[in-house]
């Protein structure tokens, strides 16, 4: 897979408001399917999808404790990644108000 697909992948799984609130509550650390329920509306099932979809991406991993599936933030770049968005978004909005 090409560098532009990879980065295809990345940017397509935080295309959904859902999957980077999933991330964003990682970032404190790791959590159990039944812990990120808490911060998402719908269904385990639905849940499931998504982490899938991030961990395809390679921005999660997973490790079974238990009954339990626990996801974590893959490495520390995700953080930044998130960071620099919102620092790109909240210079944008600068320029757009001038």
């Amino acid at each position: 897979m090409s560098m532009e697909e990879r980065l295809a992948k990345v940017f397509k799984a935080l295309s959904h408001p859902i999957r980077i609130k999933i991330v964003q509550n990682l970032l404190s650390g790791e959590k159990c399917v039944c812990e990120l329920l808490q911060f998402v509306e719908f269904s385990q099932p639905n849940l499931s999808q998504h982490l899938k979809i991030l961990k395809e991406a390679g921005l999660l991993e997973h490790r079974k404790v238990g009954a339990n599936m626990h996801y974590r933030i893959k490495n520390e770049y995700v953080k930044d990644l998130l960071n620099m968005a919102e620092a790109f978004i909240l210079e944008c909005q600068k320029t757009e108000r001038v």
